[in-house]
């Protein structure tokens, strides 16, 4: 007779396998790294708009529209409210970067993150280009990504990098990533939703918001890529540009299944952000200095399967 199959066997097997797959047991080395560079962007991609933003909290009432988290208001806050909150969010941000107090500063920088960009957002544009990053600061201070290289393990464990391994730290880099094909699959959703469906990958759309942003540009006098214009009659590049922004995004989960499979996406994600920067002028900074695509790459050591 043959052996019936060990069901609650081959059950555990599977189980082992995506634990090791999604939360290997690590070294905190491995998610402090990317504390630190999340951080770090945040902190000088938020100071230099520091102006922007102050601007942005003195527009007519009228033009706020609250999304997200905001919707909480009825109205704006009063301008030096919302600036002493700008203000405090880098303030916790630089703590929680350095790890200082992170089991508290953590958590409040990922919900001031979030403050922040939802009430930039409630103002005249909704702007999807910090998503990311705000994610990533949200899984970073909500998790166990401060046990090194900060100011709290020196403390504690009289060393910046403990030597210890767990699933936890192996898990957060996960988190981040399954963060990052979220955005990147909800856009190629949208796209292949809309009206053109599939055919959204002929490029005739690229070509249309290069040829409108040139003009709105061309009326406000303000500088506009040279290499969209002198590209803009080479239908083939602009399908191109399509077809590999859908292969991109909407094959973003697949990069969770295998880490070559996770690099390889990081290296086509970064690449199409490098090309509209260049042909669309259209500036995706955290994603071009490819900070974001760094839990793809992890570092420090984890225990075999």
């Amino acid at each position: 007779m043959n052996r019936p199959l060990d069901l609650p066997a081959a059950e555990g097997r599977w189980m082992h396998r995506a634990l090791d797959l999604f939360r290997p047991a690590a070294q905190p080395l491995r998610p402090a790294v990317l504390r630190l560079a999340t951080g770090a962007f945040s902190a000088v991609h938020h100071l230099r708009r520091r102006g922007m933003f102050q601007k942005l909290h003195r527009q007519d009432a009228s033009q706020f529209t609250p999304v997200g988290v905001v919707k909480v208001l009825k109205r704006p806050l009063p301008p030096v409210v919302a600036d002493r909150l700008f203000d405090a969010a880098q303030v916790v941000n630089a703590a929680a970067t350095l790890g200082i107090g992170h089991r508290v500063t953590g958590p409040l920088n990922a919900a001031l993150q979030l403050w922040t960009i939802s009430y930039r957002n409630s103002w005249t544009m909704l702007l999807h280009n910090d998503n990311m990053l705000v994610l990533h600061q949200m899984v970073l201070g909500t998790t166990r990504s401060a046990d090194a290289l900060s100011v709290d393990s020196l403390l504690r464990d009289r060393t910046l990098a403990p030597e210890r391994f767990d699933r936890a730290y192996g898990g957060i880099p996960t988190a981040m990533n399954i963060a990052t094909t979220a955005v990147y699959f909800i856009s190629g959703v949208a796209k292949v939703r809309g009206p053109l469906g599939l055919r959204w990958a002929k490029g005739d759309v690229l070509r249309g918001q290069i040829a409108i942003d040139g003009l709105r540009k061309d009326l406000f006098g303000s500088a506009k890529p040279e290499a969209g214009t002198v590209l803009y009659q080479q239908k083939e590049l602009f399908t191109a540009l399509a077809v590999t922004a859908l292969v991109v995004e909407l094959g973003a989960p697949l990069s969770l299944l295998h880490r070559r499979l996770g690099q390889l996406f990081a290296v086509g994600a970064w690449g199409m952000h490098v090309g509209i920067r260049i042909v669309m002028g259209i500036r995706f900074k955290y994603n071009v200095s490819g900070l974001s695509y760094l839990p793809y790459f992890p570092l420090g050591g984890q225990l075999p399967r």
